[in-house]
């Protein structure tokens, strides 16, 4: 059976692809998804659907949402977030190891990729205002950079992308993992499929790889991340097991980036070990934590909750969680901020909760979930409060804002913490007190394949360019990433690189 391209991988950055080639001129391309069609969508379907993107402020963005009413419009504060911004931010928390070439080419063609998925794949985008907005004197402040989410977050987006799948007529195999990539004098001329327990060989002018990371394999996270690792619990999709590397290798692709980092998270400790809930999906993240304090088995703290925004925190304090003793944790709130947390992620038929009038009395409650030394965390508490206390004293003009870094903090001349809080520190004195127990949720793997930035072309090891016929989006890209993680990104780099891989094909199919 001959194609014009076949993607290996269904989730949003094969998706992607599939569309840009059939836009490009291809005629017959196919999917091929290792999961059956229940798992449909990979990890994509499991986020919260956000969409970092370079944009002008709120007039820019207005025109491609679904929520904004005029009106609604008037009492909305949102800053322009531009090419610097964006490159900052990965540069930044990557400690400047992403390759600049690569980043620059997702910053740059971020915003062409949001309009041709509003326009052309019709993905429903909203304002992220239950994500990444606070209201403030009746405003609705947007922080962090991060503005664009879409209607009923990653479930929403997959059945736009599989609707516009369906609508060009693009074919889909589930079930159907791909073994081996076929190559004729170096160039790769197509793909074995293993279908209802036959063995198929495909050719195609162009095979793009969109498989995901290796995060669903307990056996390579330990081999890379470290042993530790084993015990991380899946937030996605089970079938992401590195297969894309593997049968990438087998060709001479070159493994590029950081192999030992990854995308985690704050997960619920309660949520399934190997795989996401696909009822509950991104609802299992607990992401509260910059509005209250965090505390592992042994009471004591071990993060700076107020470092920074959410955005650019949760992605490392997952790993954080994991190093603790039993690998997880307890985030603790008292009134004043329990009002402000995200009821999709902390609602009574979402969470576990822990409920208490006094801390003594939600020390002794934490003790049978698992709290070790119930002393050390009521004084962790104290020194906590003591500290927020005397910090307000000598700075009575800082408000309280979750929209803004607040400098609100734990250091005075009076009482300072080894370990900060930065910004946001509320003290925990007004009852009730809430307390969840998290874990560490893995999300998806840094390390992956070099490409170029032009082409999305897979890089050979040996030669050091492009190996004809084969390109590479979605996670299964090396070097954008390192250490940490600037949040909905992701989902913007399946798309403009997904986009490159499915043009790219066209080209080679001779469209």
């Amino acid at each position: 059976m001959a194609y014009d391209c076949i993607i290996v991988g269904g989730g949003h950055a094969g998706a992607c692809a599939a569309l840009a080639a059939v836009e490009a001129g291809c005629t017959r391309v196919l999917v091929v998804e290792k999961a059956p069609k229940e798992w449909i969508g990979g990890n994509g379907y499991f986020t919260a659907g956000a969409h970092r993107t370079v944009h002008g402020g709120l007039q820019d963005l207005l025109p491609i949402v679904r929520n904004v009413s005029a009106e609604q419009a008037q009492a909305i504060d949102m800053q322009p977030y531009t090419a610097e911004d964006f490159t900052n931010d990965i540069m930044r928390l990557g400690g400047s190891q992403s390759d600049p070439v690569l980043v620059k080419t997702l910053v740059d063609e971020s915003r062409g990729a949001i309009e041709w998925l509003a326009r052309k794949v019709e993905v429903p985008f909203i304002l992220s205002f239950h994500r990444q907005a606070y209201q403030v004197n009746g405003r609705q402040k947007f922080w962090g950079g991060l503005a664009l989410s879409v209607e009923d977050g990653g479930k929403g987006l997959i059945k736009a992308d599989f609707a516009a799948l369906e609508k060009m007529g693009i074919e889909i195999w589930f079930d159907s993992p791909a073994i081996k990539l076929s190559t004729t004098d170096g160039t790769v001329s197509g793909v074995v499929v293993r279908r209802n327990g036959q063995e198929f060989s495909l050719t195609a002018a162009a095979v793009v790889l969109a498989a995901g990371g290796y995060e669903s394999s307990p056996e390579l996270r330990a081999k890379h991340l470290g042993s530790e690792w084993e015990k991380a619990h899946v937030r996605g999709t089970p079938y992401n097991t590195g297969d894309g590397f593997s049968m990438a290798q087998d060709i001479g692709a070159k493994l590029v980036g950081d192999w030992k980092g990854c995308h985690s998270t704050c997960w619920d400790a309660n949520a399934p070990a190997n795989s996401g809930d696909r009822e509950r999906s991104n609802q299992l993240t607990k992401s509260g934590y910059p509005l209250g304090i965090m505390v592992n088995v042994k009471g004591e703290r071990f993060v700076d909750e107020g470092e920074d925004f959410r955005n650019y925190t949760y992605a490392k304090f997952g790993r954080q969680i994991l190093l603790q003793p039993d690998g997880c944790a307890f985030q603790v709130w008292s009134a004043e901020a329990i009002r402000l947390l995200r009821k999709e992620e902390y609602g009574d038929e979402i969470v576990e909760k822990i409920i208490a009038s006094t801390i003594e009395e939600l020390a002794d409650k934490l003790q049978e979930k698992g709290l070790q030394d119930k002393e050390s965390f009521l004084q962790t508490v104290r020194r906590y409060n003591t500290a927020v206390h005397h910090h307000r004293a000598e700075h009575p003009d800082l408000v309280w804002n979750p929209a803004i870094k607040d400098g609100l903090s734990t250091q005075s001349s009076k009482a300072s913490l080894a370990l900060p809080k930065s910004n946001w520190a509320l003290p925990l004195d007004k009852a009730p007190f809430l307390a969840v127990k998290v874990a560490c949720g893995i999300t998806f793997t840094f390390g992956g394949l070099g490409i170029d930035p032009d082409t999305a072309g897979v890089i050979s090891k040996q030669m050091g360019k492009p190996i004809k016929g084969l390109f590479c989006t979605g996670e299964m890209i090396g070097g954008l990433y390192y250490g940490n993680y600037p949040g909905g990104s992701g989902l913007t780099a399946g798309t403009v690189f997904g986009r490159k891989a499915g043009r790219e094909a066209a080209k080679l199919a001779g469209h």
